[in-house]
């Protein structure tokens, strides 16, 4: 197992790992790609001028797939397997911001190395999306 991963016997309650990405409109175009999701909301500015966002936004789940990214690479990290995610999507992002991810441990279960993380995503102090994931952890034994 990589070094870079925090094993679930050394992981505590209240111990938290972040990222931060700025959503640019490639991203927006390649992720509709991707996943097939070419709402006009996202892609068409004209279109999206007249929705109640007054603009392009970006894919609620290309926000959502930070979480995975900081779960994958940084807490626990390499390893990590992803069991469950619940998500509230709370505002938009829209290209241009920048969104900083935080996965914080809420409960360990040792026994069956799961571990529960909150997961909030921000553009400055608003919360955009929030959630809990439910992640098989990297283990010593």
């Amino acid at each position: 197992m990589s070094q870079d991963c925090v094993y679930i016997e050394e992981m505590e309650v209240g111990q938290f790992a972040e990222i931060g990405r700025t959503i640019t409109d490639a991203d927006i175009v390649m992720y509709a790609g991707v996943s097939g999701d070419t709402n006009p909301a996202h892609l068409n500015q004209q279109y999206a001028e007249a929705t109640m966002f007054k603009g392009r936004i970006a894919h609620g789940m290309l926000t959502a797939g930070q979480i995975s990214a900081v779960i994958g690479t940084r807490l626990p990290g390499p390893g990590s397997i992803y069991m469950s995610q619940s998500l509230k999507f709370k505002a938009p992002v829209r290209p241009g911001d920048t969104v900083i991810t935080r996965a914080t441990v809420t409960a360990i279960d040792l026994a069956k190395k799961r571990v529960t993380l909150a997961t909030v995503c921000k553009v400055g102090e608003t919360i955009v999306l929030e959630g809990e994931a439910l992640v098989l952890a990297p283990s010593k034994g």
